[in-house]
């Protein structure tokens, strides 16, 4: 199905609104994260900086609910179409992990926070 050894044991997975078709994450999944995926219908990916699990919205509770499952034609990238959960996908606290907007060489915050990532991680 994925083809997780020519990646070197991990692929790109991106996650989007499954009912708007905004983009809201990429991040990696390993075949243990792409199968608990699978298996739970919940998004559950492979943090590269931590070496472990990650199950979305494990701290904050934004969570995300896989409606669909797809893959690209070299079988080493993953699309989830998913339901957000708690509103916001990316850990600065805004819906999508793209709200900067490169404008004249400058980037610029075009969206909203959801949450305070300092209230949700104690960071």
């Amino acid at each position: 199905m994925l083809n997780f050894e020519k990646a070197g044991g991990l692929v790109a997975a991106v996650a989007q609104d499954a009912d708007t078709g905004e983009v809201l994450m990429i991040a990696w999944m390993n075949r243990e994260a792409f199968e608990e995926t699978v298996r739970t219908g919940r998004a559950v990916y492979f943090s590269r900086s931590r070496n472990k699990l990650w199950r979305k919205g494990e701290e904050s509770g934004h969570f995300q609910e896989v409606k669909s499952v797809l893959v690209d034609c070299d079988a080493d990238a993953v699309l989830l179409k998913v339901k957000q959960i708690g509103g916001a996908a990316c850990h600065e606290g805004y819906k999508s992990c793209f709200f900067r907007e490169l404008t004249e060489g400058e980037l610029t915050v075009i969206a909203e926070r959801v949450f305070d990532p300092k209230a949700v991680y104690g960071k």
